[in-house]
């Protein structure tokens, strides 16, 4: 069980439990992932030099923030959705470990393989409902509600997009979990 945070342990990279045929999926999705994060990292930051520029704006010069506040979330909401599989990738999400320490090993191993099935099985109906909205806000012209009105299909995308690349993810993780379980461990004969 761990306990805190551990920075520096996390390794991105493709687990090699893969299975050969999913081998250049997970090179895509590493490359993928990885530039992502890098326009995750910009999102947040733009996020955050909008909404400080909306405080100052808004209580210095007393001037209208009709459009920044849609904009912040909208980085936000990019910046979440498509980081989510390369979170994934180093396993970084939530996860309750009281349940992990209880079990025997190999317990445990289909435990994380249930799991992973059920998070594959979420995310991809996630990211099909998200493609369905993404296509009605495109096809309908919806737009938020505010004075600016900017396209909601711009975060529906980002949502679609992300769950995808994480439905994706799961799934080539999921196939490692399966295939580490199926291997025959190295020195056994029958």
């Amino acid at each position: 069980m761990t306990h805190g945070i551990e920075i520096g342990s996390a390794i991105v990279g493709i687990d090699p439990d893969t299975p050969r045929l999913l081998q250049p999926l997970a090179r895509v999705l590493l490359r993928v992932n990885q530039a992502l994060v890098t326009l995750g990292m910009i999102a947040l930051l733009v996020a955050s030099v909008v909404l400080t520029y909306s405080v100052i704006s808004r209580y210095v010069m007393k001037a209208s923030t009709d459009w920044q506040d849609e904009a912040a979330v909208f980085c936000l909401v990019g910046a979440t959705f498509l980081c989510s599989a390369f979170v994934q990738a180093l396993r970084g999400h939530v996860a309750i470990e009281a349940v992990a320490g209880m079990l025997p090993r190999s317990l445990n191993r289909l435990r994380l393989m249930l799991v992973d099935l059920l998070g594959v099985m979420f995310c991809t109906f996630f990211a099909w409902k998200s493609w369905t909205l993404f296509h009605e806000a495109w096809a309908e012209h919806q737009t938020t509600s505010s004075s600016w009105a900017p396209p909601l299909w711009i975060p529906y995308g980002f949502m679609a997009a992300g769950m995808t690349l994480l439905s994706l993810q799961l799934f080539v993780q999921l196939s490692a979990r399966v295939n580490a379980l199926t291997k025959k461990p190295v020195g056994v004969t029958e």
